[in-house]
């Protein structure tokens, strides 16, 4: 059997960094006194003089990567997801967001996979947040190929963009050969009986959950939602014609992220049943990552379990 190759999303983002600064040199990156953990640390190693620590003042990190964008560089705006979400929102929301500049946030640490930081940190309201702002484009990498692709798809559009990445190593799902694309999902396995459409950390969970399922008797497909706004709508309403129910599997409150996004696609074009799993609307809690990870559920057990729940709902 192949080595499961493991890697935090945050390392591939620390190292698509400076392979975009070797490219371009409108490229900049600011963090907020937190360059070790957001591994932006790189980025300031290969070119100091493109790198501007703001301190511990997110919302200034925010307002000052408006000002330079207004420039016409390219700017990256890193700091851990609860922050760079959460207590910078507002400067988001109208310094980048309203006039629609060229900002990439990217927010590391996020969901409940941050462990033993404990509940203040784990940020599972994020995507809730951003999307809740025009135009801005969300992408949650599910390993350390797709967030490269991530970053360099983000750094290549024109807008804001918010990406998600984590503390925890993960496994590999894909290999170089792998074609990201802002806005399209990716169909990992082909299924008759359920959709599992799954973002970030949690598609590995949902191409073990679909072994299991096989092995029961019951063919699930997996799609990768790796962009959650703009969502595929095409490969959901296909989805939906195809298996007749769908479950969603991500990393965040089960409210306002992708299982909400995909339940307004699916309400209003192919009603079907969607169950959603996720953190179910509390707050985190300190301990090991992958421990947590099983006791709220964001493992391929509760995903098979969902999964024979939806099909019982098919009318």
């Amino acid at each position: 059997m192949a080595e499961v190759v493991k890697c935090a999303t945050r390392e591939a983002y620390g190292k698509a960094l400076v392979e975009l600064g070797e490219q371009n040199d409108k490229v900049l990156v600011l963090d907020a006194d937190l360059a070790a953990a957001t591994k932006t640390g790189m980025f300031k190693k290969a070119f100091p003089e493109r790198f501007i620590d703001v301190g511990i003042a997110e919302s200034n990190l925010m307002g000052v990567a408006a000002g330079l964008a207004a420039t016409g560089h390219i700017v990256f705006a890193s700091s851990f997801a609860m922050f760079a979400a959460g207590r910078a929102f507002e400067q988001v929301r109208n310094s980048i967001g309203y006039p629609h500049l060229n900002v990439k946030i990217g927010a590391t640490h996020a969901g409940i996979s941050v462990g033993e930081d404990g509940a203040s940190h784990q940020c599972c309201e994020d995507i809730a947040l951003m999307r809740s702002i025009p135009g801005m484009v969300i992408l949650n990498p599910a390993d350390d190929v797709e967030a490269r692709a991530c970053v360099l798809a983000a750094a290549a559009h024109e807008g804001p963009v918010y990406m998600r990445f984590g503390r925890l190593a993960v496994p590999r799902v894909f290999d170089e050969t792998y074609q990201f694309e802002i806005g399209k999902g990716a169909v990992l396995r082909e299924g008759t009986d359920v959709t599992i459409v799954a973002t970030g950390l949690m598609v590995n969970e949902a191409l073990l959950a679909a072994e299991t399922l096989q092995n029961e008797g019951v063919s699930a497909r997996v799609v990768n939602m790796a962009t959650i706004k703009p969502i595929d709508r095409d490969i959901l309403i296909d989805s939906a014609k195809k298996t007749g129910a769908i479950v969603t599997a991500e990393e965040h409150n089960v409210l306002g992220g992708l299982g909400g996004a995909v339940a307004e696609v699916i309400c209003e074009t192919v009603p079907v049943p969607v169950l959603r799993v996720g953190v179910e609307d509390v707050f985190g809690k300190s301990g090991p990552a992958v421990e947590l990870l099983h006791l709220f559920g964001l493992d391929a057990a509760h995903i098979v379990e969902k999964a024979k729940q939806a099909v019982k709902m098919k009318a």
